[in-house]
């Protein structure tokens, strides 16, 4: 169970936030909760304030937002006021739970019977049972936390799966412009400030030196690799869509250490060509 006083898996994570409480449910309680509440929540990060909202309280935690209905009195004769009340927030919350707190076996046994009488869907909104208030609030904390957490590392792991994608890409683009010849590595960097090997193709000499710090020499023999190049895709048709593929085709022949085949060649010959380098994609 989390505690105030020592809970280190919660101040350790890096994921703190806000806590949002209804104002109307603040004058309700007694001032020694409403002090373990702001003691618990200071504890785990969280900074308290008071705002008229339709939940009893709404978290904001590692960029997700939950709302939550407190309920800290049940009425075993009268439990109807708090589905309905769930029914509605639920359309209005993604993420709405309900912590109810339930100390006796009688309360716990007609919350059973009037949770299927009122027809409520298991799970939206999700039931959060305690047996006192300290534990309900508790409950409601370390809910907060695990979805804050799984929803920051997903943040992150889809930022690294970006910039594997930014780095593996890059290298490609290295590896198939270095690939011309008489160019180099530190070329081929420069040459990235461009844009793609597309835009490199279309690229004219004046276009290369302006945008580079390239010898006009280098310029003049990209734009004229390009354009020598051009005739290949109209010579083999289909298999030849874009210069992006003239160049990864390029890069195997040289990996390989055969001479770019020959405009007479055949069809055949290069189509066979550009199925190994399907991997060079930009």
């Amino acid at each position: 169970m989390i505690r105030a006083q020592n809970d280190d898996s919660v101040r350790n994570s890096g994921v703190g936030g806000v806590c949002m409480m209804s104002s109307k449910w603040r004058d309700e309680q007694h001032s020694s909760f409403l002090n373990f509440i702001s003691s618990f929540l200071s504890a785990n990060s969280f900074r308290l304030n008071f705002v008229p909202i339709a939940p009893d309280f709404i978290f904001n935690c590692g960029g997700l937002s939950l709302a939550f209905i407190f309920v800290i009195n049940y009425d075993c004769n009268n439990p109807g006021p708090i589905f309905s009340r769930a029914e509605k927030l639920k359309s209005q919350f993604a993420h709405l739970y309900v912590a109810i707190t339930l100390p006796t076996k009688e309360q716990n046994d007609s919350f059973v019977r009037s949770y299927f009488r009122y027809g409520m869907d298991i799970g939206r909104p999700t039931f959060i049972p305690a047996l006192d208030l300290e534990m309900g609030f508790e409950k409601i904390v370390r809910i907060v936390h695990a979805r804050g957490v799984c929803k920051k590392q997903d943040a992150i792991s889809k930022l690294k799966a970006e910039r594997e994608r930014s780095v593996q890409g890059t290298d490609v683009f290295l590896r198939v412009v270095s690939s011309i010849p008489r160019l180099e590595s530190h070329d081929a960097n420069a040459l990235h400030t461009i844009g793609s090997i597309e835009a490199i193709a279309k690229a004219s000499k004046e276009h290369i030196l302006h945008n580079t710090d390239m010898s006009s020499e280098k310029a003049e023999m990209i734009s004229t690799f390009f354009r020598d190049c051009k005739p290949v895709s109209k010579v083999f048709g289909p298999a030849v869509r874009s210069s992006d593929d003239i160049m990864a085709w390029s890069v195997t022949a040289k990996l390989k250490g055969v001479a770019l085949l020959p405009i007479s060649s055949s069809c055949s010959n290069l189509n066979n060509k550009l199925k190994e380098v399907k991997f060079f994609s930009c």
